[in-house]
């Protein structure tokens, strides 16, 4: 009888069990009235943890979760090839004829067509001994690959009947072993194989043999090897998925396992397009008949996510152990990690860095080690290559350049002491700045731009819109100086110090923080000689005013004197702004500083 469990707790995809009801570690379950599918992934003697592959709106404490007694496993046969499967290898065109274009919840599929007849062709005979790993047929799984029916890594034994050459189910049995213990086992088509666990094999091989991935500048500059590992790294919208949908069309891969983990679902709906069409340069068939696609993607559960690269991987490695190289497409290992995030936070667990939970790095390795190039057990080589795309955080891998100016301010510290005696006025070296900056930005409207994340686009602003970064207790606050280059030095000094002061009083309006076009950052007051500016997003450019120091410098009758200097780091984002641009609005702006009385012209 299947043992139950009753739930207390649930939070998002994880869900609580009191107490022992003797689950094993890993163990798929059934969780509440709809059968939803979970993997028990926490063991205590007083709680039992699950994740719940599926969406747990309206699962409810007191419903019943039924153990199955077995491991989240794929199930291994004719039928993979040429196939799209979700998370945990159930067939999305099943689901479709069942509860049409959306997944339901708790819907049971057979992961493989159990009905479908396969043409059989038996390479072993009565009275053979069978190693683990031996190949006891041949299927024609597609046009470009044949199925090769392998005896389990864990049996062995004597042949003691074998049918005939025909067509067979996955399910029929096609022999009868006798066990080396004495008892007998009948053989199908079909294993079942835990995909948490790496299948065997006889010995790891050095990776030597090149992957031709079918991209020249791929093959001469970064030369993968079969059984390798690469990741291909890079922002939204730079490439990555484009990248491996060309290694996955025209690489020398035998099998190829695409595995879309978190990613748009019009990303994967590319690649069914694409691929459904493309002919194999290879075999002269479509591509599709190498090709088995794993989709979980950013809509689907995020639970599902942590067990697709699994399930590709464990897919691949069966077809490594027919002696096919496969290679895999993981797109993307960040929103696997990302998941593993999620989980982590809803399970209460100490974050590492980023948030991330402290076991990322060996599940990584776990995943990634898994590829190589070995001698399988049936004697034959063959190799898992894994491509992983990775996204750095927040989407932007766009590195911010920081430029630095040096300024002769001596001029400027004469000028403001002059307009103090003349007009009473203290204005501070920031309002100076400010002022200045606001006249240059008029002769250089290339710098008011900003990036358009959704349209992947450079959008140019027509104002200059300055933002002021504040600092309080809580973090920086940067409200804004609209139209600060129609502004008079006392206006703009004016509203500079009206809006800082009702930041600290935490009295801003929330438009008065919105919609800046450039951003002056000051920490010259604090004594800071040099800094690196972070951009105010979506902002392409932030200005870094450091301090004012005293240095000597050769006069014109070479002699030496003492200097005030001040250092300006102007950080640009590189995809709207050149280094030149931003260098001659810094060189202006040099220039106005240093020559005060032009500010005011």
């Amino acid at each position: 009888m299947a043992k139950t469990g009753v739930i207390y707790g649930i939070n998002g995809p994880v869900v609580s069990l009191a107490g022992d009801p003797g689950f094993q570690m890993n163990e798929m379950v059934y969780v509440g009235k709809e059968n939803l599918v979970g993997e028990v992934i926490g063991l205590t003697s007083e709680k039992t943890t699950i994740q719940v592959y599926e969406e747990t709106s309206g699962l409810k404490p007191g419903e019943v979760v039924t153990g199955t007694g077995a491991p989240v496993s794929v199930t291994l046969a004719p039928g993979i090839l040429d196939n799209i499967f979700d998370g945990i290898e159930r067939p999305l065109s099943k689901i479709a004829e069942r509860s049409g274009y959306y997944i339901s919840r708790g819907i049971s599929v057979d992961s493989l067509d159990t009905s479908k007849k396969w043409k059989t062709h038996m390479t072993v005979k009565k009275g053979d001994r069978v190693l683990p790993g031996t190949i006891i047929a041949e299927v024609p799984e597609t046009r470009a690959i044949v199925h090769k029916v392998m005896v389990p890594p864990d049996t062995e034994g004597y042949v003691l009947d074998v049918v005939e050459d025909g067509e067979y189910t996955i399910n029929e049995p096609l022999l009868t072993l006798q066990l080396l213990d004495g008892t007998e086992k009948k053989l199908t088509m079909t294993q079942k194989w835990p995909i948490r666990v790496p299948r065997p094999s006889a010995k790891r091989y050095p990776a030597t043999r090149p992957l031709i991935t079918g991209q020249r500048i791929l093959d001469t500059m970064f030369p993968l090897a079969k059984g390798g590992t690469a990741a291909i790294p890079g922002g939204f919208g730079t490439g990555k998925t484009m990248t491996q949908h060309q290694i996955a069309k025209w690489s020398d891969a035998d099998v190829i396992i695409y595995i879309g983990c978190g990613e748009r679902g019009n990303e994967m709906t590319q690649v069914l397009e694409e691929f459904s069409e493309l002919i194999d340069p290879k075999s002269g068939n479509p591509l599709m008949d190498r090709t088995t696609l794993i989709a979980n993607t950013s809509n689907m559960p995020v639970a599902a996510r942590e067990a697709s690269l699994y399930a590709g991987v464990t897919l691949a490695e069966y077809y490594r152990d027919m002696g096919y190289h496969v290679a895999i497409m993981a797109d993307s290992t960040s929103r696997w990690a990302e998941a593993l995030r999620e989980l982590s936070g809803r399970l209460e667990e100490m974050p590492a860095e980023e948030g991330f939970p402290a076991y990322l790095a060996s599940r990584l390795s776990s995943f990634y080690e898994r590829a190589g190039m070995m001698r399988n057990l049936n004697g034959t080589e063959g190799s898992v290559t894994i491509i992983g795309a990775v996204s750095p955080q927040g989407g932007d891998f766009s590195e911010p350049v920081t430029q630095n100016t040096k300024v002769d301010v001596t001029e400027l510290m004469k000028f403001r002491k002059m307009l103090l005696e003349e007009t009473g006025k203290k204005y501070s070296v920031n309002d100076l700045v400010l002022k200045a900056t606001a006249k240059c930005l008029r002769s250089h409207p290339e710098m008011l731009v900003s990036f358009d994340e959704a349209n992947k686009q450079i959008i140019q602003r027509a104002h200059v819109n300055i933002g002021m970064a504040v600092a309080l207790d809580a973090g920086l606050i940067t409200p804004v100086i609209r139209d600060a280059d129609k502004m008079g030095l006392d206006q703009l000094s004016a509203t500079a110090k009206d809006l800082a002061s009702r930041a600290k009083e935490n009295k801003l309006l929330p438009d008065e923080y919105k919609g800046s076009t450039i951003t002056v950052s000051n920490l010259g007051m604090f004594g800071i000689e040099t800094f690196t500016p972070i951009i105010n997003q979506p902002d392409s450019c932030i200005i870094g005013v450091c301090a004012i120091e005293d240095e000597l410098a050769l006069n014109a009758e070479g002699g030496v004197e003492a200097r005030k200097v001040m250092r300006l780091s102007v950080t640009l984002d590189h995809r709207t702004l050149d280094g030149a641009v931003v260098a001659k609005f810094e060189m202006d702006l040099r220039d106005l500083l240093q020559n005060p009385m032009s500010i005011l012209l």
